[in-house]
C-alpha cells in the first residue's frame, strides 16, 4: 500500500473562498500557479490534506462528477 499526497488549493476573494480544487501534489501546484496568473490580485492557498491510502499505486481517488451543463445553466442566468 502507498499513500497518495493530496493538496487542497483555494482561491480567496477577501474572506470568501471562490474556488476549491483537490488533487495530488504536482497537479495542485500547477493549478495554484495557473490560478495565481489568472487571479493575480487574489490570495491562493495550497495546503496538504491527510494522505489517502491506496491499494493500487496506479489508481486515482474518486472525485465527484462534474455537474452536467443542464444543471449549471440556471446558475449562470440572472
Amino acid at each position: 500500500m502507498t499513500a497518495l499526497e493530496r493538496r487542497r488549493v483555494q482561491v480567496w476573494f477577501g474572506s470568501h473562498v471562490i474556488a476549491t480544487y483537490v488533487a495530488e501534489r504536482l497537479l495542485a501546484d500547477r493549478y495554484a500557479a495557473a490560478m495565481g496568473r489568472r487571479f493575480a490580485g487574489l490570495r491562493i492557498t495550497n495546503e496538504p490534506l491527510p494522505p489517502t491510502v491506496l491499494v493500487d499505486p496506479d489508481c486515482v481517488p474518486d472525485h465527484p462528477p462534474i455537474p452536467s451543463e443542464q444543471r449549471l445553466w440556471p446558475l449562470t442566468v440572472l
